[in-house]
């Protein structure tokens, strides 16, 4: 299935951390923290929303922050997904 987000959302893949930490302890899955890291999917075409013209800043491919309890997640065909709107990814990781 694929997946066309509208206005300015974007939909993310989150990446997973690391199981242990930097001492070496190996973190237990519910222990782990919600991982902020993600690839881009799919991005909406951007356009006049709420009177402003929104111009998207992220491209399919990019790795980007985004806020720990931003989107909705959703599981399609078994993969975990988090749609956000742009304004909710805190910047683009090079």
């Amino acid at each position: 299935m694929t997946i066309k987000p509208l206005f300015d959302k974007v939909v993310l893949k989150a990446i997973e951390s690391d199981e242990k930490t930097a001492s070496g302890i190996v973190l237990p899955g519910a222990a782990k923290e919600k991982p902020q890291l993600a690839a881009v999917l799919a991005v909406g075409p951007g356009g006049v929303i709420d009177g402003k013209e929104i111009k998207m800043q992220v491209k399919v491919g990019d790795k980007v922050l985004y806020g720990k309890y931003a989107g909705s997640e959703f599981k399609i065909d078994g993969e975990e997904v988090v749609i956000v709107r742009q304004s909710d990814i805190l910047a683009v990781v090079e």
